[in-house]
């Protein structure tokens, strides 16, 4: 499964996913901070979803509520509900 997710509140504004059988394969940020998402994306590659999810979701990025890695768990989300 594709998954295309306009983020809200962080610096990078799209995210790419490929979701396979329940495993992340492929992520892509649009904007944000290059090397630390280049790197979010290496580490995350060939994980379970809900594994993601239980490490990355709700961190804050300074005073935001959010972050770009709690914005891929959104992203992530919508794979389940497949």
């Amino acid at each position: 499964m594709k998954i295309t997710y306009t983020t809200q509140g962080t610096c990078s504004k799209l995210i790419e996913a490929e979701v396979e059988d329940g495993i992340v394969k492929e992520v892509t940020f649009y904007g944000g901070c290059n090397g630390n998402l280049q790197g979010i994306s290496a580490l995350v590659k060939g994980m379970k979803v809900e594994e993601v999810l239980e490490r990355l979701e709700g961190i804050h990025c300074g005073a935001r509520p959010t972050s770009c890695p709690d914005q891929l768990c959104k992203a992530l989300r919508t794979s389940l509900k497949e």
